[in-house]
């Protein structure tokens, strides 16, 4: 059985008796006859592993279980235009489907194999389009009901079940994600190498993504960070388009995607090779904290653990430097920290780069446990005010690792990224 097949059967043993319909993701137009580079629904991929637009998985749980998918079919005239189609009869073997249908079949044939089962599962309320779709299916079975045929009582959001499925990892997205790490881990490494003042922050960029489809990653699992000197205190800054100037630093958040995997890595590095002796402090601080953050990230610590442990270091931190003043329980409690780190240590990881998976449960937060990524990623930014030594204006400064949860400890996927004073600036040297 695939890993697809498994997680079929997984999630239908957990709907115990009813029926699931799981769309693909829509093609989206750019502008007049061109469309993004398409890209599947995560969960929809998670349980096929068909990436084709016009999609729809359909699952059966009960006494005869049974997953189906609808697709297009083969077309040759469109072939020759769009590129290959894996068509309805071949799909059945290559993907492991019990069943499939034309996608223009689906509504009539939903309303044949929704009869009698008691539950309904799909994406409620993701679109209003499918929230109408199933609807009006349902209501056709229910036209049914003096022939015997009864139509399901109850609606269920399917992705309450498949976001718990996808929060803990198998050791097939375990090794797809290493491979996002490693690739990602050099493409930071090029993009050290590659940078000097009078550079455009887009130059940089390109380097990124070269070494990205380089090793076949074609695409960046979100669009890449390249922040110089006062952008690296916007957190999610993507214009990547401001000259390079000597004596600044440089923040990358880039990272690659492989298998529909992401991998999420930021580094912050000077721009002329050589930290100074105020982005050293800062640095060594932000760097100290994710070291606390990353050994605090174990099985049976809560979700919450790291990112407490962090914010002692960094509040710690920011007093040294003047920041903040009082203790750090003080700086904590009254939050004068967050114009330096207003955001928290890190996220799930995984089909999304946000990945799906509630961080609380029953309230509150939920221990870490093995089969689990996320990142660690820790930062300050420092903007220019009168109270701050004018030395540290526009210093912005963010770590970031992934990590997954094992059995004894943990293992930082992106360990290959260079990362200490020590290391970046050897790096920056050896071009």
């Amino acid at each position: 059985m695939t890993p697809h097949a498994h997680r079929r059967a997984r999630l239908m043993t957990a709907m115990q008796h009813g029926i699931a319909v799981i769309p693909t993701a829509p093609e989206v137009a750019r502008n007049a006859d061109t469309h993004y580079p398409y890209r599947f629904d995560s969960s929809f991929y998670y349980l096929t592993g068909f990436v084709e637009p016009e999609a729809v998985l359909v699952l059966i749980a009960g006494d005869a279980p049974q997953s189906i998918l609808f697709c297009r079919e083969k077309d040759e005239a469109r072939e020759i235009w769009d590129g290959y189609r894996v068509g309805v009869t071949a799909a059945k073997d290559q993907f492991g489907f019990d069943a499939t249908y034309p996608i223009a079949q689906l509504d009539e044939k939903l309303t044949e194999l929704m009869g009698n089962l008691p539950k309904l599962f799909y994406p409620l309320g993701a679109d209003a389009a499918w929230d109408a779709r199933m609807l009006k299916i349902r209501s056709a079975v229910q036209a049914k009901a003096r022939s015997g045929i009864l139509a399901p009582d109850q609606i269920t959001d399917v992705r309450g079940l498949l976001h718990e499925m996808r929060l803990f990892k198998d050791a097939s997205e375990l090794a797809l994600m290493r491979r996002a790490a490693a690739i990602s881990a050099q493409a930071h490494i090029r993009a050290m190498r590659f940078t000097h003042a009078g550079q455009f922050e887009y130059q940089v960029e390109a380097e990124l993504l070269h070494e990205f489809c380089r090793h076949g990653a074609r695409d960046p699992a979100y669009p890449s960070i390249v922040a110089g000197g006062a952008n690296a205190c916007v957190l999610h800054y993507v214009e990547n388009n401001a000259l390079l100037r000597d004596g600044d630093l440089l923040l990358i958040d880039a990272g690659c995607e492989v298998g529909g995997y992401a991998s999420d890595i930021t580094r912050t590095f000077p721009v002329n090779g050589k930290f100074s002796p105020a982005q050293r402090d800062v640095y060594q601080i932000v760097l100290a904290a994710q070291a606390a953050a990353i050994a605090a990230a174990v099985p049976n610590q809560t979700w919450d653990a790291p990112h407490q442990v962090a914010l002692r270091v960094l509040a710690q931190g920011f007093i040294d430097l003047k920041l903040c003043g009082d203790s750090v329980e003080a700086v904590i409690e009254s939050e004068s920290y967050k114009p330096f780190y207003m955001h928290r240590t890190g996220h799930w990881l995984g089909l999304d780069v946000h990945d799906v998976g509630d961080y609380k449960v029953n309230g509150n937060w939920r221990n870490l446990q093995a089969g689990m990524v996320l990142t660690i990623e820790p930062g300050c930014y420092i903007r220019p005010a009168d109270h701050i030594p004018r030395e540290l204006w526009n210093i912005g400064i963010r770590i970031e690792d992934d990590v997954a949860i094992t059995a004894m400890g943990n293992e930082v996927l992106t360990a290959g990224t260079p990362k200490t004073v020590v290391e970046i600036e050897a790096v920056m040297h050896n071009k």
